[in-house]
């Protein structure tokens, strides 16, 4: 991929699975991509949009899989994995995960929250979109390609 950065706002959930909208054509050649950003900033509310746009899930089927550690969504061209690492402590746990095969198929498109705690994955990573909260209700979004490659 072809390296760039983007800035986007919301204002609420509905906008920012809005941006997941907008984002999902960006990711198009990306098969990881770290979501950065604190608990409860919208990470997965922003792959409500990315697996809508992709045709893998409604948004009312996404949900965290911070206890389920991954969920798979299968769309028409891609499947999406949305995978959160915040459990996992050890490499012997995120072997266990398969997210190397995952990476592997280049149909698959690879959502994984909290990454950063591996240095591997960062370095994996295609793209990465950092969440931070911008006043109560505010989000800013910043979607960074081909950073790590």
């Amino acid at each position: 991929m072809r390296g760039m950065t983007r800035e986007f706002a919301s204002h609420s959930a509905d906008a920012t699975i809005q941006l997941g909208h907008e984002v999902a054509p960006l990711l198009r050649d990306a098969r990881l991509v770290l979501l950065r950003g604190d608990l409860g900033t919208g990470k997965t509310t922003l792959v409500k949009g990315i697996a809508d746009a992709f045709g893998a899930a409604e948004p009312e089927d996404v949900t965290s899989p911070t206890f389920t550690l991954v969920h798979e969504y299968h769309g028409p061209e891609r499947t999406i994995y949305h995978i959160d690492l915040y459990r996992i402590e050890t490499q012997h746990d995120l072997d266990g995960l398969g997210i190397d095969d995952l990476v592997r198929d280049d149909t698959n498109l690879v959502l994984v929250e909290w990454g950063e705690k591996f240095p591997r994955i960062v370095r994996m990573a295609d793209a990465e979109i950092s969440i931070t909260r911008a006043g109560t209700d505010g989000r800013k979004l910043r979607l960074s390609t081909g950073a790590h490659k």
